[in-house]
């Protein structure tokens, strides 16, 4: 990682008893799988969530499987936070960093609706935003029962997640679907060209290298890089306008940085609101992987501030 910005220093000790090596193959992308996920249990202890399980059907006719967690307190007209996980559109499920968006659940009394949309390379092409969106559907249809505002939606996602929220916005703008009132993206992934300086400047090591972000783009393309469509890979988007006001975050030290900030600056160019924090020596995932850790209590605090912002001035709104 010559000439890259380096990762901060707490964080890189950290990382030093993590020994990592990039995903490449399908071989080592199923002994990853098992351990991309933790029990979602000890999560909730404490947090007065109650748990509901269902499976809803998909535009393709399959099922899939969906969690809500509400307050333990019956809600009317609470916020809902959609949450789509990380791993790359190649692991992970429904669980995987939970525990993000369950912060807001005690915060703001949020309710949490999160899905397990169908992974690459079994499933590809827009499979995995179709999926996400599916969803979307789902919670607008049943914002009633929710006790949720339906006008107050906010799809979230880190890494691929990231980039699912964002091309699900994007998807539910274009075909005038439910509205979003806001999405967050953290550390979003976003572009499958692979082609910008900080694309080039983390290989070999770390959370998510180059050479892993290739192996999971060409698990959901494949060869097929001609006609990628803007709902798969956000950053192919060239309309940028109406889109609701968007948080997003980043590290210095990550791949992930470049094309981040280059979607944040489109929204800006379009006229939309986008709050950008790319922080200085966070690798990627750091908040979620060390989330004690000084810089990831900064991040985590300071994403969560906006969001009360949000909150607060919706609520003032609709007084």
């Amino acid at each position: 990682m010559t000439g890259a910005p380096a990762i901060e220093e707490e964080l890189a000790g950290l990382l030093a008893a993590f020994p990592l090596s990039p995903v490449t193959t399908v071989e080592a992308l199923e002994q990853v799988r098992p351990y991309s996920t933790a029990p979602v249990e000890p999560l909730l202890e404490g947090r007065g969530a109650t748990r509901r399980e269902l499976t809803i059907s998909t535009h393709d006719g399959s099922e899939i499987a969906l969690t809500v967690f509400s307050p333990a307190a019956a809600t009317t007209n609470a916020p809902c936070v959609y949450w789509l996980h990380g791993g790359g559109m190649i692991m992970g499920d429904r669980f995987s960093q939970i525990d993000i968006p369950l912060e807001w659940l005690q915060q703001f009394g949020a309710v949490i609706v999160t899905v397990d949309y169908r992974l690459a390379p079994e499933f590809t092409g827009t499979t995995p935003v179709e999926d996400a969106h599916d969803g979307l559907l789902w919670i607008g249809e049943h914002a009633a029962e929710l006790g949720i505002d339906r006008a107050r939606i906010i799809v979230a996602g880190t890494s691929a997640g990231g980039g699912l929220a964002a091309g699900v916005t994007l998807l539910a703008r274009d075909r005038d679907s439910v509205p979003v009132f806001a999405q967050v993206l953290i550390c979003p992934m976003l572009d499958h060209r692979n082609v910008t300086p900080s694309s080039q400047q983390y290989t070999g090591s770390g959370t998510w290298p180059r050479e892993t972000n290739e192996f999971a783009w060409n698990s959901l393309l494949g060869s097929a890089r001609s006609e990628v469509s803007i709902y798969a890979s956000p950053a192919l988007a060239e309309d940028l306008s109406r889109l609701p006001t968007t948080y997003m975050d980043a590290g210095t030290a990550e791949l992930f940085r470049d094309e981040d900030v280059a979607y944040a600056t489109g929204i800006w160019g379009a006229g939309g609101q986008a709050e950008l924090h790319v922080w200085a020596g966070g690798f990627h995932g750091f908040d979620a992987l060390f989330p004690q850790a000084r810089l990831s209590v900064a991040a985590r605090t300071t994403r969560s501030e906006w969001l009360a912002r949000l909150l607060a001035e919706s609520n003032s709104d609709n007084a």
